[in-house]
């Protein structure tokens, strides 16, 4: 499944994060404020952890910046060229005094 594999990277980047900074499960899990095992589940990429955890840990790692990037419409490749197709092919200037739909 799609979403469990990106979960699991998800988790297994986190660790490797945490591991290249040497912070120890025990201070990480600290800082976050969580558990030990959360910590551990978010390790693994448990999809049950709320993303607000996951955002927690980001941070503590320093990494919160690009969470803000996920959704981002500028790399929205597929939402772009939809809103690009719905664009009119032109726009009228309704004249003063007037409002749409009089005639």
């Amino acid at each position: 499944m799609p979403v469990g594999r990106a979960l699991r990277k998800l988790g297994h980047d986190i660790r490797d994060a945490r591991r290249r900074r040497r912070i120890p499960v025990a201070i990480m899990a600290e800082r976050a404020s969580v558990s030990r095992t959360t910590l551990n589940k978010v390790e693994k990429g448990e999809p049950g952890v709320s993303m607000g955890i996951y955002a927690t840990v980001l941070f503590v790692l320093g990494m919160i910046d690009r969470l803000a990037d996920i959704a981002d419409p500028r790399h929205d490749a597929v939402g772009l060229e939809l809103e690009q197709e719905n664009l009119p092919k032109r726009i009228r200037l309704t004249r003063p005094g007037k409002r749409r739909g009089e005639a």
